[in-house]
Formats: C-alpha cells, structure tokens, sequence
C-alpha cells in the first residue's frame, strides 16, 4: 500500500479585537459612578434639608421663648409665677423705664420715649409709625431698621431686651446652656431680642382701633360690639420677637397682642 503523509497545520483564523467589550465595560461604569454620584447628592439635599428645619425650628422656639419671657416682664413675675425679686436690670429695679402700673404713668412713659431717637429703650416702645416690618428693613432712608433696634446707643441702655434679662430667667450651666440660641450675646445679630409696644386703649370711647368689629360696609359698629378688657391701666401690648438661628439666613420673627386683665372682685 502506498503511503500516506499527513500534514498537520498550527495555523489558525484571526480574530481582530475593536474593543467592543471594554467599552461596554466603560459604559456601566461611567453608569454606576452617575448612580453612586445621584445618591450621594441626594443624601446630601435630605440632610441639608432636616437640618435647616432643625435650625429653624430651634429658632421657632427660642422666639417663643421670648415672646413668654416679655410676658413675665409685663406681670413683674418669675417663670414660676411668684414675684419677681432682684437687683439691677432684673425685675427693672434700677432701669430708666418701667411697665406702667398706673394711668399716670403712661403718659409718662410714652412722653419719655416719644423724645429717644427709635422711640425704644430697655425693651418699651412707644407705637411704631412708618415701616411695621422693621426686621425686613436694611436701609434708613425706608425707616428705623434692625441694626437700630439692636444697637446700644454710647453711653445708654440697649433698645430692645435679651431673654431673662429683665426677668431674672436663666438658662443653665453658661458652658453647656439649655437654649444655645438665646444664651448666645456675642454680637448683635446673634441670639434673641424682644420689643413691648405699649399702646393705650381707651375703652370709654372706643377710639383706640385695636379691637373692634365692623359691618359688611365697613364701618365701625356699635360699642356693645367691643370686648371689656377691664384693663389697670388701659394699655394693651404688642410683643415683637426675633430670634435668630444657627445657621446664618435663619431668622424667626413672633408678634402678639398681650393685655393684662385686673379679676373684678
């Protein structure tokens, strides 16, 4: 038999790589890292967002803090509700400005604050005329504005009142406060102040507009439509609050109309 030769070839087809899978490799990665990227900036919104509410819910009650410490200075009383004792700027014993305890004494008062640049000292304000919103306004020529309604003029007590200091409250251990807000003081647009507008109601003649109802025309209506506010003397207040926050652009503003009632016998 004839023979037979076998040849055996190692050769074998090519295949050219155009990288189809490293960029299919690239794309999930590129998606994975825009995931991982929306993620975090997501986590980040949500915490920005809790703690910005945070702070201004800090600011919400420090400013009602304040709206009860004003409160207490109006009634001359403690937190507790007994008498307000002490010395100094508390219970306003040495202080030029007192809260009126008898008719005379407000024309008094308002007389001596009619004549002070703001018509504001140690936190008593006679009725504000001109721009209500005082704490919106940066500018003097619109009007008085907050850096005014903070300040301490040279030589003269501040314009408005700190948390406790006409009320004797405080606040805990000075390096571990109970409201870090309102124990701040460093610097005027830090912590909390309070303004007490007082505004005279005459409830004989009904003429002081500030609690009064009227018809569908519009018009003032008959005096048995007004509240008996029984009132010594007869002034109703209007409590301003601000309290600042933590965070820079925080910022709270309260206001109430308080009146303190004498009990009829």
């Amino acid at each position: 038999m004839p023979g037979k030769s076998f040849i055996y070839s190692t050769h074998r087809p090519q295949f050219h790589q155009r990288g189809v899978a490293m960029l299919i490799v690239v794309i999930f990665v590129m998606l994975s890292m825009l995931l991982a990227l929306w993620s975090a900036r997501t986590a980040l919104f949500g915490e920005m967002l809790v703690s910005n509410d945070a702070d201004y819910q800090r600011a919400f009650e420090s400013a009602q803090a304040l709206q009860q410490d004003a409160e207490l200075d109006i009634r001359n009383q403690k937190s507790d509700g007994s008498d307000c004792t002490g010395s100094g700027d508390v219970c306003r014993q040495s202080t030029l400005d007192q809260i009126p305890l008898e008719s005379s004494d407000v024309g008094k008062l308002l007389a001596t604050l009619n004549s002070l640049p703001f018509g504001c000292r140690n936190g008593l304000c006679t009725k504000r005329v001109g721009n209500q919103d005082f704490w919106n306004n940066d500018n003097e020529a619109r009007g008085t504005t907050l850096a005014q309604m903070t300040s301490t003029p040279s030589g003269s007590p501040p314009i408005g009142a700190r948390y406790g200091q006409y009320t004797g409250a405080k606040l805990g251990n000075s390096s571990n406060p109970a409201n870090p807000i309102l124990a701040d003081r460093s610097a005027p647009n830090k912590g909390g102040w309070y303004w007490i507008e007082v505004l005279p109601y005459d409830e004989s003649s009904k003429n002081s507009n500030l609690i009064v109802g009227n018809d569908s025309a519009g018009n003032s209506v008959a005096a048995n439509n007004f509240v008996g506010l029984n009132l010594v003397p007869n002034v109703v207040y209007r409590i301003t609050s601000l309290a600042y926050g933590r965070k820079p652009n925080t910022r709270i503003v309260l206001q109430q109309t308080y009146v303190r009632q004498k009990l009829k016998d």
